[in-house]
């Protein structure tokens, strides 16, 4: 049975290992070894990696592929993408094809708002904290002048800030509720710094006023952090065509493939457990480039998918329509992303995926995000209601399943070629492998 550690943090990073390697994996030397094994051999390298976190023992790698010829607002672009899911990148590349030879994809910043939040409770009347916060609002812009200076000289800086009342869902409650625009970086330390300033201010100011019972002038700050949900930082991203252009092949007229496709988004359009997975095939495009370029893809998820449910009820993301003969595909999301700071410019893949989309700014990173995943849900939704989605996947999974089995290249050709003419399991492709190597 393993014990508690004490100052596991101080041990250096073979000493951890070793300690893994007792407690846990019974003196494995195989693990040992598979942890050594994805230590990169530049030292200096390595020792930026293990510096981006608490605790490391090795580097956990993922796949970094390329996804060409996405003609956004008329510019060609190649898209970086950082995922382990099997037909991902295959599936960007062929939409992006299709959408190249019909005008390309358009897109839009519709707005750059970020939002954060004092959240405080003041036991008292609500007139007397209005009458403080519209005398110390000045105040609270001059406090964060030193924290705001750069940022404002970019463009960007804090653009509102209100007194919001929250005690009809929660007694005594408050917020200060702060709108920034935080130009090219997705400004997560700037508003954390700016909002905790706020909140100094706003209790030392309480302290001090003569016309507050001592209860009111005890006023509680609870927590002051950015919010990622951010429904005025939002990005349209769409593409459109006749009709008649959307068929590749006589087995499905245009007409009837755009009435098909619509009918799926309307299913995921009111169907939430069908919008779940529609709206995460959307964010297998987006996930994909968000990581590549070292933004917080876990940020991105939560607030998109809290806007997924902004109605009060889960719904797809993308919509479709038909129009005077034309085909629309369209989207709007929010995206707080950034191209400055952060591991922008620390990881050195990082810097190469910006590099790859040609140095966007944070607006125009926005656009390009919005596009892929927009792209990736087509790929999705003109494969379900073609062929079906594990024609395509399974072609792509026969590499993985072949590779578990540790399949010689003579192997993995010999099977490729036979799994063209059949249907591909997990149980079909270890029976043939079973049979080729009796």
């Amino acid at each position: 049975m393993t014990k508690p550690v004490n100052g596991f943090s101080r041990l250096t990073k073979n000493e951890k290992i070793n300690w893994l390697a007792e407690n846990y994996l019974k003196n494995n030397d195989n693990a040992v070894s598979v942890l050594k094994q994805y230590w990169n051999e530049d030292e200096k390298l390595q020792k930026l990696h293990d510096e981006f976190i608490e605790n490391t023992v090795s580097n956990f790698y993922l796949p970094l592929g390329l996804a060409p010829n996405f003609l956004i607002n008329g510019k060609y672009f190649t898209l970086p993408m950082a995922i382990e899911e099997s037909s991902v990148v295959a599936a960007a590349s062929k939409a992006a094809k299709f959408w190249s030879e019909r005008g390309g994809f358009k897109a839009r910043v519709i707005n750059n708002k970020k939002i954060g939040q004092v959240h405080f409770l003041f036991k008292g009347e609500y007139s007397k904290l209005e009458s403080l916060f519209n005398k110390i609002e000045p105040r609270l812009h001059e406090a964060v002048e030193h924290i705001t200076r750069n940022m404002v000289k970019r463009g960007g800086g804090i653009l509102d800030i209100s007194l919001a009342d929250k005690t009809a869902e929660l007694e005594n409650y408050y917020q200060l509720f702060v709108k920034f625009d935080t130009r090219d970086s997705m400004g997560a330390n700037f508003i954390n710094s700016c909002l905790e300033k706020f909140a100094e201010v706003l209790k030392e100011e309480a302290k001090h006023q003569e016309d507050f019972t001592s209860e009111e002038k005890d006023l509680q700050i609870i927590m002051s952090i950015l919010s990622n949900y951010v429904p005025e930082c939002t990005v349209r991203a769409e593409v459109s065509c006749p009709v008649d252009q959307l068929c590749e092949d006589e087995s499905i007229s245009g007409k009837e493939f755009a009435e098909k496709f619509i009918q799926a988004v309307k299913i995921a359009e009111i169907e939430p457990y069908r919008a779940v997975t529609h709206n995460k095939g959307v964010m297998n495009g987006i996930d994909a480039v968000v990581l590549a370029t070292g933004n917080d893809f876990r940020a991105v998820e939560a607030g998109v998918h809290a806007y997924a449910s902004r109605s009060g009820k889960y719904t797809s993301l993308t919509h479709a329509e038909i129009e005077n003969g034309v085909f629309r595909f369209w989207m709007e999301i929010p995206l707080a992303l950034g191209t400055v700071g952060g591991l922008t410019s620390l990881h050195p893949l990082v810097k190469l995926a910006l590099d790859i989309l040609q140095r966007p700014s944070g607006t125009e990173l926005m656009e390009i995000v919005a596009v892929a995943g927009l792209a990736q849900n087509f790929a999705a939704l003109r494969s379900l209601i073609t062929t079906g989605i594990q024609q395509g996947h399974m072609k792509m999974h026969l590499m993985n399943i072949l590779n578990q089995h540790q399949a010689t290249e003579e192997e993995k050709a010999e099977m490729v070629e036979f799994f063209t003419h059949h249907t591909i399991t997990h149980s079909s492709v270890i029976e043939q492998l079973e049979k080729m190597r009796s």
